[in-house]
């Protein structure tokens, strides 16, 4: 019986060195391309997503169903195919089948097959969503996206976390910026209709419901309790934002630590995206190196100066002085009390630190009430991580443990304590200094591959007017 394997270890087979090198061998996949030889024989390029690369199969013409069917293949079809892995005489591939039997799974009409051998725009790619992931560029997003998936939960497993999952439906505002999807099972054309006030009691859960934007807060429970854990899930946010970078649904992965101050916060980000991205070099070289051929020059480079370097420390009062008195011209103005734009990072980390830069002290008005508030009670111990390219990848901050001060600041943003009373106990009982931080995935698998659109690394971008799939 034949054994089943993938492209990627067919491609990467050494025949010397297999036990058996004669040995028969299962290949299915996808054809990418055919092409018959004058000698009466003919190339199949397979795939299977396992690799970037194809695995060129030697179908021959004294197969049964040469004429019928393997000769009749074309882009898109399926198939399983059976042969010998030998050392292949044509340049850039060790190993090629030869086949000694091709099925056919599933035929792939020519005439509607959308992705035939020429090349799509990313745009036009996103309209067949649900195929876009056959192609060399999408097909590598995913495979590096994985890759990233994993080293998250290696991490932090390693690092004494525990996965939590905290819940999608939820009454909170963790950000208090009520962007926020409204879960509700009224009927809200009988509701228009009745032109009168909305009476929750009705609704399933009898309060007002939403998609979180967050997992932080729930987070923060489990970690004065378990000490150290991470959420790493779906969230939400009704952005009406258009833009390459934004996404109404998207993953986000946050640790929470229980003793962490300021200080370990930071350094276990940088621990973090330094594992991360080491991980992706060393386990999806092939991938990358299509990226930086391909997609953006130089990011191979650029990941590893991330890698490599100690990541820069500086205030946020101090990266306004050097923004007011570096002489570049900036499409947003720049004065204190105000937030950071992607070109004030980027030329923070790009010109004047040359690396990675950790920003800290954020004033409090333009912060969450959960922020712990500074002795000059004028900032925050916030801290964001920018790297050169994009600007800001990782926001986080050491916690308010103060029940008095977390109060006042709620009061100040106009919370409703009633809707934070679970929270609010938090500090009432045993309360603890603790930190941690949120890591947008499709952020950093934008970072890491160059895609200049976060639409095209996740699988079905949600954005506004769109949720097609």
């Amino acid at each position: 019986m034949s054994e089943w394997i993938s492209v990627k270890q067919a491609r990467l087979a050494n025949s010397t060195e297999r036990s058996g090198a004669a040995a028969s061998v299962e290949v299915r996949g996808w054809v990418r391309t055919r092409r018959d030889s004058k000698g009466g024989f003919s190339f199949l390029e397979i795939n299977d997503g396992s690799s970037l690369g194809n695995l060129q199969v030697v179908a021959p013409g004294e197969l049964d169903n040469y004429a019928s069917e393997v000769q009749k293949l074309t882009a898109g079809c399926s198939v399983v195919i059976t042969g010998t892995l030998q050392e292949s005489p044509a340049k850039g591939q060790a190993t090629e089948l030869h086949a000694d039997a091709v099925r056919v799974l599933g035929w792939a009409d020519p005439e509607t097959y959308p992705l035939q051998k020429k090349r799509h725009s990313f745009e036009k790619l996103r309209e067949w969503a649900h195929l876009r992931t056959r192609t060399n560029t999408l097909g590598a997003v995913m495979r590096v996206r994985d890759q990233i998936s994993q080293s998250i939960h290696q991490f932090f497993h390693q690092h004494g976390f525990f996965y939590v999952h905290t819940p999608i439906v939820t009454a909170s505002d963790c950000e208090g910026a009520g962007e926020m999807f409204r879960v509700t099972t009224l009927d809200l054309e009988r509701l228009a209709k009745s032109g009168g006030p909305v009476d929750y009691s009705q609704d399933f859960f009898d309060k007002p419901t939403f998609l979180t934007v967050s997992g932080q807060l729930e987070a923060e429970t489990y970690a004065t309790s378990l000490g150290r854990v991470y959420t790493f899930g779906p969230t939400f946010r009704a952005e009406n934002s258009n833009t390459s970078r934004h996404l109404a649904e998207f993953w986000m992965v946050e640790p929470e630590a229980a003793f962490f101050d300021l200080a370990d916060n930071m350094k276990l980000a940088e621990d973090f995206l330094k594992r991360v991205f080491s991980d992706v070099l060393q386990k999806c070289g092939e991938d990358m190196e299509f990226f930086d051929q391909r997609i953006e020059k130089g990011k191979i480079a650029q990941v590893e100066s991330v890698i490599e370097k100690p990541f820069q420390h500086m205030t946020y009062t101090r990266a306004i002085e050097v923004l007011e008195s570096c002489g570049e011209s900036f499409d947003f103005p720049i004065r204190w009390g105000s937030d950071l734009q992607a070109e004030h990072e980027r030329y923070l980390t790009e010109t004047h630190v040359g690396g990675p830069l950790i920003l800290t002290d954020y004033p409090a008005s333009i912060k969450p009430f959960y922020m712990r508030l500074s002795d000059d009670q004028k900032t925050v111990a916030a801290m964001d991580v920018l790297v050169p390219g994009v600007g800001e990848i990782i926001g986080g901050s050491q916690r308010e443990e103060r029940l008095e001060v977390l109060q006042t600041r709620m009061a100040a943003q106009s919370l409703d304590p009633q809707e934070y009373w679970w929270y609010i106990d938090l500090r009432r009982f045993g309360t603890v200094p603790h930190s941690g931080f949120g890591l947008g995935l499709e952020r950093a698998v934008q970072y890491v591959t160059g895609m200049a659109n976060i639409r095209d690394v996740v699988p079905f971008p949600r954005t506004p007017g769109s949720a097609e799939f």
